[in-house]
């Protein structure tokens, strides 16, 4: 009969750990990390700092109105009245090479234009504006000519701030302009200095809002910081939903604090695990969507119109991110993340132009602006805010993007998960419970 020690079974030793200290001198274990650590800290500096820093050097093609109001006749000696003279001056400075899209427009056409976010600005010179200067040589002055700046604060701070600076220094050259005729003229010959004086820079440049916004708006800036948090809705919420699903299917670890758990590997393809993920995503962005609205618009005070349909252009806008990065992890697996990371974040905030005009960054971020999202999604927020719902402030535009990313998530997502599992690129051998 055995004895009871011969029955024991044999306790094999603990494996011994491995040291931090050990693992520190493996040159390919800092390889991957420090490579990609870098790389991201280069492109993140020159992709975000490399769109803003010189605005006015960039600036090509900012469109901003000229409206002619004045209809008197003409100064002695003169062919055009001044107001012709300053429209003319204007639109054809540095002609071809201008950074200005100076647009001659009636006043109806620049109200219009200014209300539709297709203008940052307007140079307005009123009616009777050449008999207003005319009446300075003489005594029968009544009123101090005045040109009219007007601003489009809601097409973003600094952009109504670049057009307010180059409207605002057109009208000061104008008054100069018109002051040297004055002045050289022999009704002024005989003037007192300080009249002289006077004449010498005889236009007051007064400076108003052409578009208003109210108070709760940010300045211009509240569609874009409620554009970024649809999109982190999608982006976060896509992830999370990603890395839940493939934890509840065994496909990943769960691992809290120092709590781990592996569950059991459901076998399933890959086709169906991006079908879940996504009718998911659509489910939960329902709540996303209604919560970031009661938080901005409900508790904050955010001003805000046309409330139905900004719930379902923000739902159908977060919904199409999300569906992105489905798709992008499903395609690239593990770098999924950081490929949409790129897509949605790194590459599309610069490329808004919802803070810096599109008009005022290199011409690469034009052309990033042609098809990355925030840039689409952020026009149609804004014409929603700001600009009555109209379809022509981008609207429109923005709902034809949406669509397209839809079916590109869709035909890509499906497409690649389809195409793995024909090749019987499996995710991972079921494990047993």
């Amino acid at each position: 009969m055995a004895s009871a020690s011969s029955q024991r079974p044999t306790q094999r030793p603990a494996p011994r750990q491995t040291r931090a200290a050990s693992l520190l001198r493996r040159p390919k274990l800092w390889l991957l990390p420090t490579v990609m650590s870098a790389l991201l800290a280069l492109l993140l500096s020159l992709l975000y700092m490399g769109g803003i820093l010189t605005p006015s050097q960039d600036l090509h093609r900012l469109p901003i109105a000229v409206v002619d109001a004045d209809q008197g006749p003409p100064l002695p000696g003169q062919q055009q009245n001044l107001g012709a003279e300053i429209t003319r001056s204007v639109t054809t400075a540095r002609a071809g090479g201008s950074p200005v899209e100076w647009r001659t427009l009636s006043q109806s056409e620049a109200a219009d234009e200014l209300a539709s976010g297709k203008v940052y600005g307007a140079l307005e010179i009123p009616a009777g504006f050449t008999a207003s200067v005319a009446a300075l040589t003489t005594a029968n002055a009544t009123a101090h000519p005045t040109i009219t700046v007007l601003t489009n604060p809601a097409k973003g701070s600094l952009g109504s701030s670049l057009a307010s600076q180059i409207t605002q220094n057109a009208a000061h050259q104008a008054s100069l302009t018109i002051g040297k005729q004055l002045t050289a003229s022999p009704a002024t010959a005989q003037t007192g200095s300080t009249t002289r004086l006077l004449l010498a820079d005889p236009v007051e440049v007064v400076t108003q809002a052409g578009h208003p916004l109210g108070a709760h708006s940010g300045l211009g800036l509240s569609a874009f910081y409620y554009t970024l948090l649809l999109v982190l809705a999608g982006f976060l919420g896509g992830n999370i939903i990603n890395t839940g699903v493939d934890t509840a299917l065994g496909y990943a670890d769960n691992e809290i604090g120092p709590w781990h758990t592996r569950r059991p590997t459901v076998p399933i393809s890959r086709t169906q695990t991006l079908l879940l993920k996504m009718v998911m995503s659509a489910g939960i962005t329902v709540l996303s969507t209604t919560l970031v609205m009661v938080a901005t618009i409900a508790i904050l005070g955010m001003d805000a119109s046309h409330i139905p349909l900004l719930w379902i252009y923000s739902y159908c806008a977060s919904l199409a991110v999300g569906l992105g990065v489905q798709a992008l992890n499903a395609a690239f697996g593990g770098i999924g993340q950081l490929v949409a990371m790129f897509v949605f974040i790194v590459l599309g905030l610069p490329s808004s132009g919802a803070t810096i005009p599109l008009q005022a960054v290199p011409s690469f971020y034009r052309f990033l602006a042609i098809f990355e999202p925030m840039r689409q999604l952020s026009d149609g927020v804004r014409a929603i805010l700001y600009f009555d719902a109209r379809a022509d402030a981008g609207l429109t535009r923005a709902w034809i993007m949406i669509a397209i990313g839809f079916a590109l998530a869709l035909l890509f997502g499906f497409g690649m998960t389809r195409y793995y599992d024909r090749k019987g690129l499996h995710r991972l051998t079921p494990q047993p419970a």
